[in-house]
């Protein structure tokens, strides 16, 4: 049995593939003392429309230095789904003579057409090796099972990829069985860590007699993440093989780091989309996303396994014209300033409040202004949080239009003034967050002033990968808006977004 460590590759989809070189160099070290018999460093690509760091290409220079630094075999990956054979001269001919093996990752219905490119990856005197994922729907697919045999005498590896991160030892049995009854070739095992089986399940593998298994360093990569290389190593120690410990204990604190900065491994979201064999990608999207609530995450994932597009349907709303919205964020500039923010709303109780984010809103209580709320993700939880259980609440809610794919989650002691946008008109992405639905309905109130405060932006530079998504997000749904609409759009707090315009709330009182 030998260890494939793919940490550089898999766990690049936390941080672009952009690993700093003194990480590089520590890994490295590291892999050059441990019982790992080959390094999987990232990617051959053709150019994307997203930014990848240096082991998304893997370009030649950088394969150099790897080979020049490693003792360990060295593998690359190739997206089978964005590669042809006409592609391999600019993808692989430049880098063959430093790769020992190209593994391809493998969607079953593309099996035929895998088998091609790899044939062609063969010639060029480079191991090739199959990752054909979903391994737990393999059953249910005759025409890549009959596929199967036609890798015999020439393919170097098969492996079985749980992409779900839902299989039992048992589905790792059969599914073994399943394959080598049709080929010969050696099998592998690459197991996600959603339901926290990806170390039995790498032992059953291994019982069963598998040859390659895969892992990364603190379970580095997508979603919940893989098998973590030092608890395999851990526990086949026991059995006899030899293990540097300091030197493992050496790049665990190495990539303990990036660990703290990006956070992966399982959680209750993953568990359920691998309890459910449904896609992680999305969840991943999902569970970075600070504005969306557990329950909601969980009521999509149920909404996707019963194939259907929402739980709850609510009355359209019908706004109400109004001469002046003022636009209230979450930012800390509406407690610096709120007595002048209150007092621009008494000289004129007609000034519609719109919270995109209830954060504040007790501080607006008492005013005789109209009140919206905006309900994405946390929100209904957080305005119970607020108004101490909803009890003396007079405003009215908003969601974003239905169908909305995270369900509904709304108080129940609101849900008689609470209702959906028809639409989002003024921007083209971004159309189920909070700051998009208080601008659309500051368009629906067919406002001639909308006026902002507490969309402060982030002053640090340090941020979270969190952080500057929503800035990014939240950047572009302002200049959308602004290009848009004819009136008045200013900010009366400071701000760091480029998109509003400031003038101050001192002006206004």
């Amino acid at each position: 049995m030998k260890i494939l460590d793919c940490t550089l590759r898999d766990g690049g989809y936390y941080n672009d593939w952009d690993f700093d070189p003194r990480t590089v160099e520590c890994y490295l070290t590291a892999m050059n003392r441990l019982p790992v018999d080959m390094i999987e460093v990232g990617y051959r690509s053709l150019p994307s429309k997203n930014y990848m760091g240096r082991f998304g290409y893997s370009p030649r220079f950088e394969l150099v230095r790897l080979r020049e630094q490693s003792k360990k075999r060295i593998a690359v990956m190739l997206n089978e789904k964005d590669i042809r054979v006409e592609d391999l001269p600019t993808v692989l001919d430049s880098v063959a003579d430093l790769v020992d093996m190209v593994r391809m990752a493998i969607a079953p219905d593309n099996m035929a057409r895998a088998i091609e490119l790899g044939r062609a990856i063969k010639e060029r005197g480079i191991a090739v090796a199959f990752n054909v994922m979903y391994m737990s729907k393999w059953h249910e697919m005759p025409a890549f099972l009959e596929l199967l045999p036609e890798l015999n005498g020439w393919a170097d590896c098969i492996n079985m990829v749980d992409s779900f991160g839902g299989v039992t030892p048992d589905d790792v049995r059969r599914t073994f069985a399943m394959v080598r009854e049709r080929t010969t070739i050696p099998i592998g095992f690459h197991g996600h860590n959603n339901l926290e089986l990806a170390l039995i399940n790498t032992l059953t593998a291994i019982e069963c007699g598998a040859e390659w298994v895969d892992a990364t360093v603190l379970g580095m990569g997508r979603g919940a993440g893989n098998l973590k290389l030092e608890l395999l190593l851990a526990y086949l120690n026991k059995g006899g093989l030899e293990v540097d410990f300091n030197m493992l204990g050496e790049v665990v604190r190495c990539f303990s780091t990036l660990h703290v900065r990006y956070g992966w491994g399982t959680g209750l979201p993953y568990m359920l989309s691998g309890a459910n064999s449904l896609p992680q990608k999305e969840v991943m999207a999902w569970v970075n996303n600070r504005l969306l609530s557990l329950n909601s995450i969980i009521r999509a994932l149920d909404n996707k396994r019963q194939n259907i597009e929402d739980n709850d349907k609510f009355p359209e709303w019908h706004a109400e014209s109004a001469e002046r919205v003022l636009i209230v964020g979450g930012g800390q500039r509406v407690v610096e300033h709120i007595d002048s923010v209150r007092e621009m709303l008494k000289a004129d109780p007609k000034i519609v409040v719109v919270h995109s984010s209830s954060r504040h809103a007790k501080l607006f209580k008492g005013l005789e202004n109209p009140q919206i709320f905006c309900l994405v993700g946390d929100e209904g939880h957080r305005m119970e949080r607020v108004f101490e259980g909803l009890g003396d609440f007079r405003g009215r809610c908003i969601l974003p239009p239905y169908p909305r794919k995270m369900g509904t989650d709304v108080p129940a002691s609101v849900v008689d003034k609470t209702f959906e946008l028809h639409a989002v008109t003024f921007t083209d992405q971004f159309r189920d967050s909070c700051t998009a639905m208080a601008l659309q309905a500051a368009f629906e109130m067919s406002a001639r002033s909308v006026m902002v405060v507490g969309y402060d932006g982030y002053t640090d530079m340090l941020l979270t990968q969190r952080e500057r998504d929503l800035t990014t997000e939240n950047e572009y749904i302002l200049a959308a808006f602004d290009r848009a609409f004819e009136g008045e759009f200013v900010s009366l707090t400071p701000t760091l977004y480029n998109a509003l315009r400031v003038d101050s709330i001192y002006h206004r009182i």
